[in-house]
């Protein structure tokens, strides 16, 4: 306990620190009130009394994102997540774009402010398309005030949320910049943890103590894997021609043994997830929003493919997580690419010869160090519905796995990481005693690591 005050008084000493997190904590802030400003011509008790919308559904993700707004009809209710669909597509095109790869590859800096611009314009694009669908979600709860024209409700709310989105994005690049930790994920983290209060109180009233303590044993045992995975790399040694100091006879080679290659075994990170689950769950969404039926799906095989705690659900889920975690990392590792960095900068992995050997090694060793980090997404996305199957409260046990713990530990290591750095600059002692704080974006950063 001494340590952690003594360490919280260097962190309060620093004042450039001191006002990164102030300024974090006040736009946080901002997003949370805003989160509870309804939309004009909307009753929200009634949406809340017809949406039934649980973890284990793709509105109840997007809720639990957004940090309830979803199902308050606020004007953040769509959140974050619109640029976070752009920024995945502009990603995506930058796999399979010419123009788009030239952008990210080799355009540097300029590159970076081109994507970035495409991004918040796609960004409205697709909140006006989102904006108008939940809208038309809302209308058919019976939740728009009759009173209400049609025409304002429509133009003015289409506005309202496009606008909110805008500001949730606006507010996430102002923390990146000015604040501490990346902004993005930061509002995401936010919205999962809002539920996290309410969720803890419940479960700890309604189970006997010794039950609650072992499930939170259970739950910091689960942070810490996730902890480990989220950190863990394989480092592929490599060496480069050697490299002459000091001129003429006296001349000594330079070594340079500890550079590597650092390969994620999560180099998917959380995509893998979210895509099973929006997967599994977009067709039923569809079709119940189509059809205006709440009972549609509760039985036949869209109830079984469906149901959250079934077999054949949570079969599916780990099948899909697995498969889209080689498929993200495939697209995002690429060892034509390594193997070119290596041969320009005359550099090598021992005992493997450069060009396509250094390209194939490359490709087997992330392939196998792929597998136990898919398998890991795959269990830790079921693990809610397991928990729940032992009489753990859904809303608790949600924290247990899927997208929200492992976003919530990679955006926690992310923040930590950026305050030791503070830390060490000013020669203070580290937030851990031996070793350094890593989070995902400190890992992997080029593809050479001087160790």
């Amino acid at each position: 306990m001494k340590k952690l005050i003594e360490t919280l008084k260097n962190i309060w000493s620093i004042q450039e620190l001191r006002d990164k997190i102030i300024y974090t904590l006040t736009l946080l802030i901002i997003f949370r009130v805003g989160s509870f400003i309804v939309l004009p011509g909307v009753d929200p008790s009634i949406l809340n009394q017809k949406a039934s919308n649980s973890a284990n559904s793709l509105f109840g993700l997007i809720n639990s994102y957004t940090g309830g707004a979803f199902d308050k009809a606020s004007i953040f209710a769509l959140g974050i997540m619109p640029y976070i669909t752009a920024s995945i597509i502009v990603q995506l095109l930058g796999f399979a774009v010419p123009y788009f790869q030239r952008l990210q590859q080799k355009e540097g800096e300029s590159g970076r402010k081109k994507l970035n611009q495409i991004t918040r314009i796609l960004t409205v694009f697709i909140t006006l398309v989102q904006g108008g669908g939940y809208l038309t979600y809302v209308k058919s709860m019976g939740a728009v005030d009759p009173n209400v024209s049609a025409f304002i409700f429509w133009f003015s709310n289409s506005i309202i949320l496009a606008t909110g989105t805008v500001f949730c994005m606006w507010l996430g690049e102002r923390i990146t910049d000015r604040g501490i930790g990346n902004g993005t994920s930061l509002i995401i983290m936010i919205g999962i943890i809002a539920s996290l209060p309410s969720a803890f109180a419940f479960e700890l009233n309604s189970q006997s103590f010794l039950l609650f303590l072992l499930e939170i044993i259970i739950l910091f045992l689960i942070v810490i894997a996730c902890i480990l995975v989220i950190q863990g790399v394989r480092k592929i040694p490599i060496q480069f021609a050697k490299r002459m100091v000091g001129r003429g006879t006296g001349s000594m080679p330079m070594a340079t043994n500890r550079d590597y290659i650092p390969l994620k075994v999560n180099a998917a990170g959380v995509m893998p997830i979210i895509f099973a689950q929006a997967i599994l769950f977009l067709p039923l969404t569809a079709v119940q929003y189509m059809t205006s039926d709440p009972t549609l799906g509760t039985t036949g095989v869209m109830h079984t493919l469906t149901d959250p705690y079934g077999f054949w659900h949570n079969f599916l889920t780990f099948i899909l997580v697995v498969g889209f975690t080689y498929i993200y990392t495939a697209l995002i590792v690429n060892p034509q690419n390594y193997a070119e960095y290596l041969k320009r900068q005359n550099a090598f992995i021992p005992g493997i010869k450069p060009g396509e050997d250094t390209e194939e090694y490359i490709d087997t060793t992330t392939t196998r160090i792929t597998l136990p980090g898919a398998i890991f997404l795959g269990f830790l996305t079921i693990l809610p519905s397991i928990a729940v199957v032992f009489g753990v409260n859904p809303q608790f046990a949600r924290f247990f796995g899927g997208s929200s713990v492992l976003i919530m530990v990679g955006v926690i290591l992310d923040t930590l990481s950026q305050v030791e750095s503070y830390l060490l600059m000013r020669k203070y002692d580290g937030l851990v005693k031996s070793g350094r704080i890593e989070g995902r974006f400190s890992q992997g950063v080029g593809p050479i690591v001087n160790g």
